[in-house]
């Protein structure tokens, strides 16, 4: 009997996964991807086929895929078992290192998942603030909750400050409980806050949200009306965490929250994240200090694990090494500006949106600012984009390059010879 070739094995594995898996799928991308193994800035599917990779597992190889390092720290921890439901050294150093890189964190809570971290942070605001409300940002990002998925997509957005949900299944009355602002107005959030100031209990978002920059003044704005009223500002770095800088988008954009969450590159690939802030705020996990009117209960089974904090440690160390961020912010600004320099070769009109770890391609004529801004891109045109792109070996998210130590320039070249070839097929309609 003839041996069945990769393809065959590929194209069985997809049947299989409809069959067992909602869509076919982890509910990630699409079906028709079943990536076999990783390395460095480039990913192997079950075909054979290779990329250099940009999607990164959604962002959490920063230092790159199977880095030898994170392995074997995460191989050492397996070897004595895996997990604990208690204490254990790794989760308390990975502690250690958090504090004194994250300008906000005087204290931090492990949890596993980056949805677990902004439940748990708006849960902390409500603690500490005895209010209910929670004002975001349309766009935003937090996770799967109830709360977090509202307004984060709405296919026709709707009136501030009333949220639209982005799920079935969430209950009616989560709406009376979050507000709706939209992003880089500080004047539009300042009036806001005011008008809501006696029943805001925080003011969450993503210092750079998806793949938009904050406005000149738009932070520095939501942190000084948020202090004058004494409502907790919390900034969802799970994607920026030890992305933008070792001290994430509070370092890089020069404004501290009071609180922070933090996900992706700090389990080093592993299920991880956190939420980290201000003392008086994270006592509302300590029963001791604040008594049974205020504690918030939050225990998780694999909360802090130590191959977990192991991996993320030695992902740290990695990057704490001189030139490690100027290596990958030379490498994302490499590649936006030779996108760009594509896009107008190839009389496409389009914009490239973000900051060099992290960007895309919004095809529209106007500046992006906010997530109506990126409605009016064509997405059509950008799908197609990215599935050209697959064709030619690039594997990237819906709307997103994640930018790696990894990547080398041999990728980068790969990478816009992609770009050029995809862009003319583009260009000819």
């Amino acid at each position: 009997m003839k041996p069945d070739t990769e393809s065959e094995i590929e194209y069985r594995l997809i049947e299989r996964a409809r069959q067992v898996l909602p869509g076919g799928t982890f509910g990630n991308v699409p079906s028709n991807v079943v990536i076999r193994e990783g390395r460095g800035g480039r990913v192997w599917d079950e075909s054979g086929r290779e990329y250099v990779d940009f999607l990164l597992g959604s962002g959490p190889m920063l230092v790159g895929h199977a880095h030898p390092e994170v392995t074997a720290a995460a191989q050492a921890r397996i070897a004595q078992g895996t997990t604990f439901f208690a204490n254990n050294r790794f989760g308390i150093e990975l502690a250690e290192a958090i504090v004194a890189a994250v300008p906000c964190a005087e204290q931090v809570r492990f949890v596993s998942t980056g949805s677990e971290a902004d439940l748990y942070a708006m849960r902390a605001a409500r603690a500490f603030r005895k209010r209910d409300k929670i004002l975001k940002f349309e766009g935003g990002y937090h996770g799967m909750s109830d709360y977090s998925l509202m307004s984060l997509a709405p296919k026709r957005p709707g009136n501030f400050p009333q949220p639209i949900p982005d799920s079935a299944g969430i209950p009616r009355s989560v709406r009376d409980e979050i507000l709706v602002a939209p992003f880089n107005d500080i004047e539009a959030a300042t009036a806001m806050v005011r008008e809501h100031r006696d029943e805001l209990a925080g003011v969450i978002l993503e210092p750079f949200q998806r793949i938009i920059p904050p406005m000149p003044g738009f932070l520095d704005g939501l942190r000084k009306i948020t202090t004058e009223h004494g409502i907790p500002l919390i900034f969802d770095e799970v994607v920026t965490g030890f992305r933008f800088a070792y001290g994430g988008a509070q370092e890089y954009y020069g404004v501290v929250p009071d609180l922070c969450t933090l996900g992706k590159v700090i389990g080093g690939g592993f299920p991880l994240a956190a939420i980290a802030g201000r003392a008086e705020i994270m006592a509302h996990f300590d029963h001791d200090r604040v008594g049974d009117e205020g504690f918030l209960m939050q225990v998780g089974t694999l909360s802090g694990n130590p191959v977990a904090a192991a991996a993320g440690l030695a992902t740290l160390e990695i990057l704490r090494r001189p030139g490690a961020y100027e290596r990958i912010f030379a490498t994302g600004r490499q590649l936006m500006d030779t996108l760009a320099e594509l896009l107008k070769r190839n009389g496409l009109t389009a914009w490239v949106v973000g900051e060099p770890p992290l960007f895309d391609v919004v095809f529209t004529g106007e500046p992006v600012r906010d997530y109506r801004g990126t409605l009016r891109g064509d997405a059509d045109m950008l799908r197609q984009f990215n599935a050209l792109l697959r064709e030619r070996g690039v594997l990237k998210g819906e709307s997103k390059y994640y930018v790696s130590l990894a990547h080398t320039p041999e990728d980068v070249r790969h990478t816009c010879d992609a770009w050029a070839s995809a862009l003319e097929v583009l260009a000819a309609g």
